[in-house]
């Protein structure tokens, strides 16, 4: 039978030769790639299946969909990328299939899932680490971690040592770059525009605030 790519091409050339009708052949072409680099993800490991369309969150860059699937060459070497759209900001990345494991790439949350964000948000701040060093490395590797419940964290901590006490330019960057990932995939999750989103949050800290 021939390699799993094999396969997958002989799948699609099949599919062509079958049907005559253009519109549909098109169609047929389109699903038989789709279908042929999720068995190249599949053999890969880890977060397999991703396809065009899909909502996924790069940890440090924000969610955003898999808007294509393309190869190109980069420093010399031909390889697939996912084409990944981030609305909020409107940014695009290029993400190499063999790397999908080692950046992280997870879908993104559900409804109950947005729940437990609101939650956080709304729950006491955690006590803060005097060591500035120890605090900053501390929130830095939550929003590495890829998590939106430790980035939500991060949010809700800093929020509320920005208004007991201005924030130095570091974190104030931290809290910037942490509050742009949460929207971003709170925007996809909730199917909402940016603004709603962050009015949302900010009613939702504005519970933690002193004298409220």
């Amino acid at each position: 039978m021939g390699t799993l790519e094999q396969r997958a091409n002989w799948i699609k050339l099949s599919k062509c030769v079958i049907d005559n009708n253009t519109n549909t052949m098109l169609e047929y072409k389109i699903l038989t790639r789709r279908y042929f680099y999720a068995i190249i993800l599949n053999k890969a490991g880890g977060a397999a299946m991703l396809t065009v369309g899909d909502k996924v969150v790069y940890p440090m860059h924000g969610a955003g969909v898999i808007q294509a699937i393309e190869e190109h060459e980069v420093l010399g070497q031909r390889q697939q990328y996912y084409i990944l759209r981030i609305p909020y900001g409107g940014m695009k990345v290029m993400i190499p299939l063999h790397n999908v494991d080692n950046v992280g790439l997870r879908e993104v949350i559900g409804n109950t899932e947005v729940e437990k964000v609101a939650d956080i948000l709304k729950a006491e701040p955690d006590q803060v680490n005097a060591n500035w060093n120890r605090r900053f490395n501390m929130n830095l590797a939550k929003i590495k971690s890829g998590s939106i419940y430790e980035v939500a964290e991060v949010v809700r901590n800093l929020m509320q040592q920005d208004h007991a006490k201005k924030l130095s330019t570091g974190e104030r960057r931290l809290l910037d770059t942490a509050k742009h990932i949460m929207v971003s995939e709170l925007v996809l999750a909730c199917d909402k525009d940016a603004d709603r989103v962050e009015s949302w949050i900010d009613g939702l800290l504005q519970e933690n605030t002193p004298g409220n």
